[in-house]
């Protein structure tokens, strides 16, 4: 959902001078030995697999192969979550932890441009996923693995799990996205309630001129949209612009060629996704789940409410849920406060890879 944010920090940094991009190179030395496994139980490739009859590139990482897995399945639509390797560099202790950029997304849309990634959907990227799980219990040697789905990555990642809830311990959704067919009054009145109170009028036009339904909102009024919605909370917009900036800039191992990859994903994968995302609304992918479910929300998140994240919630039926409001955190919760998110993940979902319900 914050691709725009992550495209206009990514533009900019490209024309930054010499001296910076030598300052860059030093960073990213330095997140790459923090980042380095020495463990001899250790496991730490990146590597293009053959999913859904095209190369993907997926990244597996972690301190013991023994620990169970956690897929990361990306938001966006087209925006990959490797970036954030460094910021959740604690959970590799615990988990396996699996990046995978989707088709349209990242290294996988580096090495397959427009033409290689052909029509992308939401059930392609289901399809996708389930392939990705498939690959990494025969690749780690599972039986099951933990799904843990951020932002837009949570409309698809709900199928995959309720399709093939066989390859799993437990959902965790991250910054839930239920859609935005319900509740979109009501928010549209909080969100222009906030502009007009930090005197960012030329933001109330812009939303009154788009109008409500996004069926009919273009790539850019998208676009607008969530921008206009991030900055009518000036505190977190800062915190998430920090956020994005650093992972992008500093990401280990990222060339500009990279970054440069990431925008185009980015804007490849709104335009293939948008029709399907302005009318997607969970409850009509069903509310009946066989596996234990947990939605992690940032309690300050403007752009994926914890209200509506709530009402979903309530619906849910599954052998164990759990919802839980990440304290001092917007959107991208897990990575502001990965130290509070991961606390929890141990406590609570972890244990389930030793006891399945």
């Amino acid at each position: 959902m914050l691709w725009m944010i992550c495209a206009v920090i990514a533009v900019a940094v490209v024309g930054i001078p010499t001296a910076l991009l030598i300052q860059r190179k030093v960073r990213q030395g330095k997140a790459a030995a923090r980042l380095r496994i020495e463990s001899a139980c250790g496991i730490s490739e990146e590597r293009f697999v053959k999913i859904g009859g095209v190369e993907q590139w997926i990244g597996i990482r972690g301190e013991d192969e023994a620990n169970p897995v956690l897929l990361i399945v990306h938001g966006g639509p087209g925006s990959s979550c490797s970036m954030f390797t460094p910021h959740i560099r604690s959970w590799e202790n615990h988990f396996t932890v699996v990046q995978w950029d989707q088709r349209g997304s990242g290294r996988t849309f580096r090495r397959l441009g427009r033409r290689g990634s052909g029509e992308i959907s939401m059930e392609q990227l289901t399809r996708d996923g389930i392939e990705v799980a498939e690959y990494l219990r025969s690749r780690l040697r599972k039986d099951q693995i933990f799904l843990l789905a951020n932002s837009f990555g949570s409309t698809f990642g709900i199928q995959i799990v309720r399709r093939r809830p066989d390859l799993f311990f437990a959902y965790i959704g991250a910054d839930q996205n239920v859609g935005m067919a319900r509740g979109r009054d009501e928010n549209r009145t909080e969100v222009m309630e906030r502009l007009k109170t930090v005197g960012l009028d030329k933001g109330v036009k812009a939303l009154e001129r788009i109008g409500t339904d996004p069926t009919h909102w273009t790539p850019d009024d998208f676009t607008a949209v969530a921008r206009w919605t991030m900055k009518s909370d000036p505190q977190g917009y800062r915190r998430t612009i920090k956020l994005l900036k650093d992972a992008i800039w500093f990401a280990p191992g990222w060339r500009l060629k990279d970054i440069r990859a990431f925008v185009s994903g980015m804007s490849f994968s709104l335009e293939q996704l948008l029709p399907e995302a302005s009318q997607y609304d969970a409850w009509q992918q069903g509310t009946r789940f066989e596996i234990p479910f947990f939605i992690y929300q940032g309690e300050n998140d403007v752009l994926l409410t914890p209200r509506l994240a709530r009402t979903y919630f309530n619906d849910v039926v599954a052998p164990i849920k759990r919802m839980v409001l990440i304290s001092d955190a917007g959107h991208f919760a897990a990575f502001l406060q990965p130290t509070q998110f991961l606390d929890d993940l141990l406590t609570h979902v972890r244990p389930l890879a030793s006891f399945p319900a």
